[in-house]
């Protein structure tokens, strides 16, 4: 039962971010939108990692993790070149 409630705020989380992604009146607040819904992510691979105690999930949750610390940070310096 706390599955459900879990992956229900999960996607509401998801939901929202999205939605700023999509009406987000500025470049920075996409860039920031897509950088929580890669946390959100991350944290949804981890979650199914414990509920099906693998630690294949974990490692794949690390190397998504520092992908999109990359991003992150290639985005920036696309907006202070920009600037």
């Amino acid at each position: 039962m706390m599955n459900f409630i879990v992956f229900g705020l999960i996607g509401l989380g998801l939901f929202f971010s999205i939605l700023r992604l999509i009406i987000g009146p500025d470049v920075t607040d996409r860039i920031v939108s897509v950088d929580a819904i890669n946390v959100i992510v991350t944290g949804t691979i981890v979650f199914i990692a414990h509920i099906f105690k693998s630690n294949l999930y974990l490692d794949i949750a690390i190397a998504y993790a520092a992908l999109s610390f990359l991003e992150t940070v290639i985005f920036a310096r696309y907006l202070e070149a920009k600037k």
